[in-house]
């Protein structure tokens, strides 16, 4: 017997006022990306500094935390631009961020032996989990691994909503679906090419699967119609790292600003402040600090 779907069609008012929304949160975020990279130049002696980082660091609240501490100590200006890891690495790519804080390890280690980056530290990790309706018409919470879960909805032929926006998310999703042999396409994936925030609200509307950092999820958690339906498998873990552009490619970039972050980021009060964050609100932290300094790579 044929499955049946785990919800009913989305009318066509619906996709396109939800289409709608996500063009305009496009739109707005290239006209950031824009403003801010221009806005590099233009601040006298060259001391803003230019972070790149996911939206997940924005979303969760954790900038608002890290950043005026930062200025408050050092006396620099940061210009946050928070999109995908890939655009955040692309910006580092092209010379147009001075320092980095991204999540996704391959691409990281590729940034660094390209030479774009010439010190690249872990400095906090969280880890992803697959969120959905509580009523999980899939039975994602009754599997042992995500990639059994991924293979779960696909069976249910549910409905999943992918950020599609080359995200350390986005590349954790593909990776879990190829150890799921599954190749999603259809009307059960859509591809949002959004951030975190926006396709966790998409999933919440309309009742599908998503695979979220936990942060993120947490922070949204009292506004969506979602809960945690899988979790703890070694294939979600999430460590986050800092990486400075390197100078010698890149002559405009703030190296001195950018170590200088990259430092405090490891100081005793700074992880204890990562380590802590969010529990008050939420219980449990966001994020958690890496013992001890981390490992340095640079390029060979």
């Amino acid at each position: 017997m044929k499955p049946k779907p785990c919800r009913a069609p989305i009318p066509p008012s619906a996709r396109s006022g939800a289409l709608h929304r996500l063009l305009d949160r496009r739109h707005a975020a290239l006209l950031l990306i824009a403003a801010l990279v221009g806005l590099r130049g233009s601040v006298a002696g060259g001391r803003a500094l230019v972070l790149a980082t996911t939206t997940s660091t924005q979303d969760t609240g954790l900038l608002d935390a890290l950043v005026p501490r930062f200025e408050k100590q050092t006396g620099l200006k940061v210009k946050v631009i928070a999109v995908g890891t890939g655009q955040a690495l692309e910006l580092g790519r092209r010379g147009d961020a001075d320092v980095l804080m991204v999540h996704s390890p391959e691409a990281e280690q590729k940034f660094v032996a390209e030479r774009h980056g010439i010190e690249r530290r872990p400095v906090f990790y969280n880890d992803f989990v697959i969120v959905g309706p509580k009523e999980d018409p899939a039975r994602v919470k009754g599997v042992r691994s995500a990639p059994a879960a991924l293979r779960a909805i696909t069976k249910a032929q549910g409905l999943f909503i992918s950020r599609g926006d080359d995200s350390g998310t986005y590349k954790k999703e593909q990776s879990l679906w190829k150890l799921a042999g599954v190749a999603p396409a259809g009307r059960g994936y859509i591809s949002t090419g959004a951030g975190m925030a926006e396709a966790l609200r998409m999933a919440s509307e309309r009742g599908a699967y998503t695979l979220s950092d936990r942060g993120t999820y947490l922070a949204l958690s009292r506004s969506l119609h979602l809960t945690v339906l899988f979790q703890g498998d070694e294939n979600l873990k999430n460590p986050y790292a800092v990486i400075v552009v390197n100078p010698a490619k890149h002559p405009r970039v703030n190296v001195g600003g950018a170590r200088r972050f990259a430092a405090f980021l490891l100081q005793p009060d700074v992880r204890t402040l990562i380590s802590t964050f969010g529990k008050d609100r939420f219980g449990q932290p966001l994020f958690h600090a890496v013992p001890g300094a981390g490992r340095t790579t640079r390029p060979h």
